[in-house]
Order: C-alpha cells, then sequence, then structure tokens
C-alpha cells in the first residue's frame, strides 16, 4: 500500500533522504511515526533506517551541509541535523546476540532481517520516499484489529530486554484494544523478574508514559492482576483512584497528566512519594508534587468554607492547592461533574493570593530591633493578616503591624 503524507514528500527528511537514498543505497522512514501515518497521528520523532554504513552516512549529511553527530556508532546510528531539525539515522542491523539490554550486532542490507529483530508488529513498518509501506511481520493486520503482538516468540523478544514487558502495556494503552494480546501477557508474566534489572530511569520512562495513555486504567488495571505493577511501584495500586482522576481530569478539560495520575494510583500520604522517588528515579519537582498532594488531602473537600480554601492556596501555592483538591475529589467518590468539586478545584483560577504587604522596615519603624524579635514580629503580622482574609488597606494593616509590634 501507498501514503500520502506531507512530512514525508517536504521539507528537511525529503531532502535527507533524497541524500542517502540513491548510488546504490537506500533509506526509509521506519518505526512509530509510520504506524502513526496509518493511524492518521501526527507522526512524533522520525527515524530513518538505511543500507548505507555510518561512515557513509556521515560522508553524504556533510556533503550536504547537514550536520551529523555520531551518538551511537556502536550501534550504527548517526544523528543528522538536517535544516535544524534532528533525525536519528540508523544503518539495517542484525543481531549476533543478545542479553537483556546489551546486544552484539551487525549491519546488514536486508529490510526484512531488520524489521524482525524489532519489539512489535505494528513498529516494524518501514516507508519507503515515494510512500510505499512496507509491511514484513504482519504489522498491518495486527494494527487494524489494534493488537499488540511481539514480532515472533514473545519470551525471545522479551529476554533481549526486559523494558519490553512495559512497553507491552504501555502500546496496549495507548494503541490496543479489548484483552491483551494472549500470548504476549502470558510472556511477560513469566519474566517480570527480569524487571528488577532495568535501571529506574528506564522504567520511569515507560511508567510515565503509560499513565498518561488514552487507555491507561484498562491496562494498569491487568498489570495489577498479573502481580506486576505492585512491584514497580513498591505499593500497593489503587485503581479507583486512577479511574475517578481520569474521568476528573476529561471532565475539566484537563490534559492526561502523569504525575497527578500517579499521586491518584499510588499516594496515600507523604511518606508515598519518598518510596516512588526512589522507586522511579523521580526528578525534584515531581517528587514535590507529589509530596504536597499526600499531605492533608483528606482534609480539603467542598465543606470547607471559601476562607479555609484561600488561605491553603496562601500557604502551599495555586498549583500545589489544585492537585490537592484534585486527589481529594478523586478519593470523595463523588462524580466528575459535582459542582462543589469543581468550584472548590478551580477556585485558584478565580482568586490569586496576594503577597504579604508588611515588610521589615514597618516593624523597625516601631521600634523593634533586627533579630529574632523581628522575626517574630513578622510572623505574627502575617498569621494575623491571613486570619483577616489578606486585608489590603492602610488602616488594617497599620493595626496589624502595631498589634505585632506590641
Amino acid at each position: 500500500m501507498k501514503l500520502e503524507v506531507p512530512w514525508l514528500r517536504e521539507g528537511p527528511l525529503a531532502r535527507l533522504l533524497a541524500v542517502l537514498d540513491r548510488d546504490g543505497e537506500e533509506a526509509r522512514v521506519v518505526g512509530g511515526a509510520v504506524r502513526n501515518a496509518l493511524l492518521d497521528l501526527p507522526p512524533g520523532d522520525i527515524d530513518v533506517a538505511t543500507t548505507a554504513v555510518p561512515d557513509e552516512v556521515i560522508r553524504r549529511a556533510e556533503a550536504a551541509h547537514f550536520k551529523p553527530v555520531p551518538t551511537g556508532l556502536a550501534h550504527g546510528t548517526v544523528t543528522v541535523v538536517a535544516e535544524g531539525r534532528p533525525f536519528e539515522v540508523t544503518t539495517l542491523r542484525e543481531d549476533v546476540e543478545t542479553f537483556g539490554r546489551h546486544a552484539t550486532v551487525r549491519f546488514g542490507r536486508d529490510w526484512q532481517r531488520d524489521a524482525e529483530r524489532r519489539d512489535f508488529t505494528m513498529n516494524a513498518f518501514s516507508l519507503s520516499a515515494d510512500g510505499t509501506v512496507h509491511d514484513y511481520v504482519g504489522g498491518l493486520a495486527d494494527l487494524k484489529a489494534r493488537r499488540v503482538r511481539f514480532i515472533g516468540d514473545a519470551a525471545t523478544r522479551i529476554a533481549e530486554d526486559y523494558l519490553r514487558i512495559l512497553r507491552f502495556f504501555r502500546f496496549h494503552a495507548g494503541y490496543g484494544e479489548g484483552a491483551p494480546d494472549a500470548a504476549g501477557l502470558h510472556a511477560a508474566i513469566a519474566a517480570r523478574a527480569g524487571l528488577e534489572q532495568l535501571s529506574r530511569e528506564r522504567v520511569r520512562m515507560e511508567i510515565v508514559k503509560l499513565l498518561a495513555a488514552p487507555r491507561a486504567a484498562a491496562a494498569l488495571a491487568v498489570m495489577s492482576e498479573a502481580g506486576l505493577l505492585g512491584s514497580v511501584l513498591g505499593g500497593v495500586p489503587l485503581l479507583p483512584g486512577f479511574v475517578r482522576m481520569s474521568g476528573i481530569e476529561a471532565a475539566l478539560g484537563l490534559g492526561a497528566d502523569a504525575i497527578r495520575r500517579l499521586g491518584a494510583l499510588n499516594v496515600l500520604i507523604a511518606e508515598d512519594a519518598e518510596r516512588l522517588l526512589a522507586r522511579l528515579r523521580l526528578s525534584n519537582a515531581e517528587h514535590a508534587r507529589l509530596a504536597a498532594m499526600g499531605t492533608g488531602w483528606w482534609r480539603v473537600s467542598p465543606a470547607m468554607d471559601e476562607a479555609a480554601a484561600r488561605e491553603l492556596i496562601y500557604r502551599i501555592g495555586p498549583e500545589h492547592f489544585a492537585e490537592r483538591a484534585l486527589l481529594a475529589w478523586a478519593r470523595s467518590g463523588a462524580t466528575a461533574d459535582d459542582p462543589a468539586w469543581r468550584a472548590l478545584a478551580t477556585l485558584p483560577q478565580r482568586w490569586t493570593a496576594p503577597v504579604f504587604p508588611l515588610k521589615a522596615a514597618d516593624f523597625i519603624a516601631r521600634g523593634i530591633e533586627k533579630g529574632p524579635a523581628l522575626g517574630k514580629a513578622l510572623a505574627s503580622a502575617e498569621e494575623a493578616w491571613i486570619a483577616a482574609g489578606f486585608p489590603n488597606t492602610a488602616d488594617a494593616l497599620g493595626k496589624i503591624a502595631d498589634a505585632a509590634a506590641r
């Protein structure tokens, strides 16, 4: 079959293919960009495979005034920056020996052999410059059926790289429908001990993508039933909260946020954020979000008056307040269209916390010397200002400062 996709026939990709796809060598777009084109989705990152060896890729790129960067020569990969856009260009390969993530490869010229070494049938397409789609492993039938299926023997593919267990569920959540492929699921369960060999960074990468996928809830449920999800997260998954959080995001028009969803799935108290920080090598910002969500979410509800809600916004910030409110909402059992919860969770959109207006100079002018007494007066004044509802008139602020100074 042939595809008509604009990004293939124009722009830097078309010019790169013209450089590589001639004079006895062939180049094609491979992998996810082809799958997405078949599904009428944006291509995402575009990777190129070629029969040319890396040295020849570099020579041709330089001759065309592109910038070749040798990002993975041992595995045949050169990143070619064409007109400011990077493309990974990889020479066709055959696996000589594989063990986990580490594989010994040799360069080849056989497109079918190169396709057969990939993970899933829907990721093994290649696309010629004229739009011809090449399918050597039955990917078109699987894509039509929305079936994520390993190429060849599932256990063998997983043994080559145990991260493929998580990729199996992530791709099913993104592109699959119905129950996961039985052979793939059985192989994933049988090889689950291999997940312990993976770096936390690689596990995090797959889990974050999985959590934000369109059908993440169903995939996570299968992982939980198979005993995979709890071992990855190091804690009991709370699937009902995840499902409700996904529904609330949709009702509020929010994007699928992986960290927010992770909080709903696996954070009950702030200490859970510490566990996930270690298990998934989260960033400091991601850890801070989860810790804020897990701190006192059970005290947030529409029963709190707006003054109390505003005080919490002031103390923890609008972003942390909104996420804590969303978590409480997801755990409350209320529906995703509950108006009281909606009003509470969206309060930061309607009210911005002011900056505390009193300064040290205001208390020095009232006879407070620099030192602990000054700090105590400032803290006392700030608490009184919050309790008074954040007044901003000179008279009200003066009375607060006078009282704190006394």
